[in-house]
């Protein structure tokens, strides 16, 4: 029952007892039963709400007790103190959580309240703070500060609060907040700033990365040795500009293995000068061994390697002329044979100079020596390999090449310039010198036996009379010899045009259909027959006659394919290789323009094949030449991919349109390695949207895992061999659809005549 419903009840009841006219209508006899019966419902009601309000209120009691048990515990689970400061009556409790309770005495007007256990050097400062927010200056107190624990002790802790209640003139009255003990965290903080102290006055560089190698924060010297400025070097990638990215993997991948790595190094300073540092990474690693950071230290060592490299050039120079000496000649040469790397060695002296020194002095020989030195140094191709070994006598060093076309050119120069005369002193010296040549391993397998043949070669060029070149055995000079009368061979099959193209197809992996062709050059003479391209072309590559050659294949490629495409026989693209001095060509784009305009072949019949390794001679001057090809509409391939050495940086940013596999990949897809690598390569191309074509096909098995692989075009034997331009012809026949009604017996007998043209090439 409600309580307005009682009421009203206990209303109309005594309104019926007491009002007169009731009474007198009513006899008291009659109605007492019925008053008593209200009296007793009445009664019990005031009873039953006594009892419903007494529950009401233990309930809200036990909900009060659970929240102050919740906060009571959290309070203790953080470690953290509630205090209530009484301001009106100068009363403080705290909850003791780690501390003694506080009461102030009732007349005390101390502000704070517990200054007494305030560290004096604080006191002024917790006071301001406070002070402020009681006059309504700051939103909330908070404050560091060091208190006098119970047991005697200086603790740091986190006091904060806030003004809770007002008096009538709107002045503070009551005050809660709560402690926290930070002792630890403030020791922390202390001994952090005591590394970074550390860190900032000393002289090494010290950078801190994270385990993506990006800095998160260097020290001063950092700035002092490098040049960079700290807000820019800041959550950027670690590197090393002279180095190859390579070089930043290895590092990484050692610190992986055994936890540091050492190292001298050099770098680029902002201002472009170079540093010499000793560089040591280490890993920093948390409670669970997992890598967290790396640390750099590095310090700069350019003095001291100026003071090296001053020592070892005393030691390793010629007094006379500043050349290397054969100290330092014997060393390197020694370092070429136990590391096997192929190198050839021109020692020469000056004929007759022994005349030049008795008849005019030694003075003058001395002067006639550095005259000779200053004049073959300022040709690139002697920086860095010429040798005085004593007296008159000189050393060539050439690294990795035994090539005799280099080398025969190099001796013809270096006699050319010896042979120019000198004005010494009013003297006009003619001079003249004889040089020995030797290869090794060919020629000795020590440095001993090269010099000593060397020396043996030399005499025998100056005993045929001087001023000549004569390598140690007869098989070099058979060789030099051939080469020549290769280079002869090559420049009277330009003049009669012995030069021509035969076409080896390109098919589709999955309907092996006809797509391209590529364009390969022969070398036919009418005495020699078929000169092989591994005989001529290296040859022709060092002279020069490769470009010639190659807009020989060009023009007549260009002139089949359009002659083909008018016959209806085809409507693909024809691949024309470029050879890397041919790419250079300042005018190459006009060159192609002018084949293409003159045969009328459409630009996007043509597709231009350039190798890994000439395009990254110069990236930056093939992206450029490759965007004005593509522009022309004209096709280009990557030859060899994976052959040479290719940035991903820079391989993205070609305009390709298609990368070939090399033969050697294909070869070695029997093994799992090999099958990988042709993978990655395929995966890469069709990242980057390219064209796959696979070369050298010539098993079944090889077409299989192409397929598997996503290969989408092949070349090789498989199909076919290159094919002179009238055997393509026929081959394009063959390619075309069959008419409706063909006979099978006509098709088969076509396919067969084809096969024989092929196994017959």
């Amino acid at each position: 029952m409600r309580a307005g419903t009682v009421t009203i009840i206990k209303i109309s009841c005594l309104w019926f007892l007491f009002h007169p006219s009731i009474a007198l209508a009513w006899n008291w006899e009659l109605v007492q039963p019925y008053v008593l019966t209200i009296v007793l419902m009445l009664s019990f009601g005031a009873l039953l709400l006594a009892h419903l309000s007494i529950v009401k209120m233990r309930r809200y009691q036990g909900r009060l007790e659970h929240s102050e048990e919740r906060l009571r515990l959290s309070l203790w689970g953080s470690g953290d103190e509630l205090w209530d400061w009484n301001i009106e009556q100068g009363t403080l409790f705290r909850s003791s959580s780690w501390q003694t309770p506080v009461e102030l005495d009732p007349s005390t007007s101390d502000i704070p309240p517990n200054r007494q256990q305030i560290h004096p050097q604080d006191l002024d400062r917790v006071s301001e703070a406070l002070s402020n927010h009681l006059n309504n200056q700051s939103p909330y107190f908070e404050a560091t500060y060091r208190i006098l624990s119970s047991d005697q002790q200086w603790v740091w802790v986190l006091d904060r609060g806030k003004v809770v209640s007002f008096n009538d003139q709107q002045q503070a009255r009551r005050m809660t907040g709560t402690l926290k003990n930070i002792h630890h965290i403030k020791l922390a903080e202390e001994r952090l700033q005591l590394f970074a102290q550390c860190l900032d006055s000393i002289s090494d560089a010290v950078v801190i990365c994270d385990t993506n190698f990006r800095i998160l924060e260097v020290n001063p010297s950092f700035s002092r040795i490098t040049g960079k400025d700290r807000t820019k070097v800041i959550q950027q990638q670690f590197e090393l500009s002279l180095y190859p990215t390579s070089f930043m993997r290895d590092i990484k991948h050692t610190l992986a293995k055994e936890g540091s790595w050492f190292g001298e190094v050099q770098e680029q300073k902002t201002d472009g000068k170079t540093y010499h540092a000793e560089l040591n990474f280490n890993i920093v690693r948390d409670e669970q061994n997992n890598i967290q950071q790396y640390v750099a230290v590095f310090s700069d060592i350019t003095e001291r390697k100026h003071r090296e490299e001053q020592l070892s050039r005393l030691a390793n120079s010629d007094t006379l002329t500043g050349l290397p000496n054969r100290a330092l000649f014997l060393s390197q040469l020694s370092e070429l044979v136990v590391a096997q790397k192929r190198h050839s060695l021109l020692m020469f002296d000056l004929d007759n100079f022994k005349k030049i020194n008795d008849s005019l002095g030694h003075q003058l020989g001395d002067n006639l020596l550095c005259k000779l030195t200053e004049r073959l140094s300022l040709f690139p191709q002697n920086k860095g390999s010429l040798y005085r070994l004593g007296g008159d006598e000189f050393a060539i060093m050439l690294e990795n090449t035994n090539d005799i076309h280099t080398i025969t050119s190099l001796a013809k120069e270096l006699i050319k310039q010896i042979n120019l005369p000198f004005f010494i002193h009013q003297h006009e010296l003619a001079i003249s010198c004889s040089i020995g040549i030797v290869l090794f391993p060919e020629d000795g397998q020590d440095p001993q036996t090269l010099l000593r043949n060397a020396d043996t070669a030399m005499y025998h060029a100056k005993n045929d009379g001087g001023n000549r070149y004569l390598f140690f055995n007869d098989s070099m000079n058979k060789q030099a010899v051939k080469r020549l009368q290769i280079e002869n061979l090559i420049r009277h099959g330009l003049k009669e045009d012995f030069f021509t193209v035969y076409y080896q197809p390109k098919m589709d992996i999955h309907s092996g259909k006809l797509v391209g062709m590529e364009a390969l050059v022969r070398f036919i003479t009418p005495k020699r027959g078929i000169i092989s391209p591994a005989t001529f072309i290296p040859v022709a590559e060092e002279t020069g006659q490769i470009v010639e050659i190659g807009e020989v294949v060009l023009r007549k490629a260009c002139q089949d394919v359009k002659a083909w495409i008018d016959q209806e026989l085809f409507h693909g693209r024809v691949a024309v290789n470029l050879s890397a001095k041919q790419f250079m060509l300042p005018f190459l784009c006009e060159q192609i323009d002018d084949v293409l305009q003159q045969t009328e072949l459409p630009s996007y019949h043509l597709e231009l094949e350039i190798t890994e390794g000439t395009v990254m001679q110069s990236p930056t001057m093939a992206i450029d030449t490759m965007k004005k090809l593509r522009a022309r509409g004209i096709h280009l391939a990557m030859d060899d991919f994976g052959t040479g050495y290719s940035s991903l940086a820079y391989l993205k940013q070609f305009p390709l349109n298609t990368l070939k596999i090399d033969k050697a990949f294909v070869d070695d897809m029997d093994t799992a390695r090999g099958r990988n690598m042709v993978d990655t390569i395929v995966t890469i191309a069709h990242n980057l949207s390219l064209t796959v074509v696979a070369e050298g096909v010539e098993q079944k098995k090889q077409l299989n895992l192409l397929k598997q692989l996503r290969c989408e075009i092949i070349q090789g034997y498989y199909y076919s061999k290159p094919l002179s331009a009238d055997d393509f012809t026929a081959f394009l026949k063959q390619q075309l659809p069959q008419k409706p009604g063909t006979k099978t017996a006509t098709q088969q007998s076509a396919l067969k005549e084809i096969k024989s043209v092929v196994s017959g090439l």
